[in-house]
């Protein structure tokens, strides 16, 4: 990546010698990706896969109960690239079930071959699938109760994306590549359709290991504000909301275990329905309305933490309420429900 701009990209910052708890109040403070060196480096998983891949592999093992697990296969000419097939109507990849012992024999049996092909676990729950996995090898984090989830493969290259909870992942066994872009980038990352992706994400179409700069030009502007982390076995990556990431798995048996949340209760709902609302009411206006909207859509919802309410009474603000409690959440639900209906 680096000779693709003629000087390195930027590091992420990496910070030595933290505990939990200093993560926590660093993570809190910030919006920036962090790396904490080494934080998950005593973990027995870590530990198994530093004596070696099948070591890792058997410590996983133990806790599998036999529930078939999702993954896909990709051909050796895509070079591990998850992506849509060239007429982006489909994938570039075959996905299905799969017992989680028959996945690892069919990694291991690869040894050796010069060109291999792909076989990608995604996101699959930590303790639904590997019960007791967890107790020793996720992070116990103060507050919130994340979605762990493993992921697990050889060599792979996850378009970039991004994703609305916050991320703690750590790279366990293995080597990863992360390349992170501000949310702002998104104009220069040129993301593909919004009705279908692989793993439901928009990502960007830019082939990260080969960029056509003539058809996509502005990706050049968007590597100039790219931060580029280099995990180890152990290493801890803090991933911030809606920052776009691009993963490289480097090694022929890997595995990362990501903790998501959100800093806001669930019944407020996910963003994306409300972007898909917004593509379906606003986008196809005439542009004078739709910057008609976008002073609304500050006034209320992107610039609201200037604005003051003292012109309403309190017991009058209901769906103005800061923050939105559950009750008025509710209750805008369901006016949106009987409105859809019409």
């Amino acid at each position: 990546m680096s000779q693709l701009i003629n000087k390195p990209l930027a590091e992420v910052k990496t910070l030595e010698g933290c505990d939990l708890a200093d993560v926590w109040a660093l993570i809190t403070n910030t919006s920036q990706p962090l790396v904490f060196k080494g934080l998950c480096k005593e973990w027995p998983l870590v530990q198994a896969g530093l004596v070696s891949a099948s070591a890792a592999a058997d410590y996983i093992r133990q806790f599998y109960q036999g529930n078939p697990v999702s993954a896909c296969y990709i051909e050796p000419d895509q070079q591990g690239r998850v992506f849509y097939n060239a007429k982006q109507d489909g994938f570039n990849y075959q996905g299905g079930k799969i017992d989680f012992n028959q996945l690892v024999e069919r990694l291991f049996a690869l040894n050796g071959q010069q060109e291999v092909p792909t076989y990608y676990m995604g996101s699959t729950e930590i303790n639904q699938w590997f019960p007791g996995l967890a107790a020793q090898n996720s992070l116990a984090l103060d507050g919130i109760t994340p979605l762990t989830s493993v992921w697990l493969g050889n060599q792979s290259r996850i378009a970039a994306h991004y994703d609305f909870p916050q991320n703690l992942a750590c790279n366990a066994v293995g080597h990863r590549t992360f390349t992170l872009f501000p949310p702002e980038q998104i104009v220069n990352l040129y993301p593909g359709p919004m009705e279908f992706a692989p793993g439901g994400q928009d990502v960007s179409m830019v082939d990260f290991a080969a960029p056509d700069f003539e058809r996509f030009p502005q990706f050049a502007e968007a590597l100039q504000h790219a931060q580029v982390a280099h995990l180890e076995p152990g290493d801890l990556l803090f991933i911030p909301s809606m920052w776009w990431h691009h993963v490289e798995a480097l090694d022929a048996f890997n595995v990362l275990i990501s903790h998501w949340w959100r800093d806001t209760p669930a019944y407020l709902g996910r963003p994306n329905n409300a972007l898909s609302m917004a593509v379906l009411s606003l986008r196809s206006l005439p542009k004078a309305q739709r910057q008609a909207w976008k002073a609304i859509f500050d006034y209320y919802i992107f610039e609201h933490d200037e604005v003051s309410q003292q012109h309403i009474q309190p017991e009058a603000l209901k769906m103005l309420t800061k923050p939105l409690d559950e009750l008025n959440a509710r209750q805008i639900r369901a006016d949106l429900q009987n409105k859809l209906k019409r």
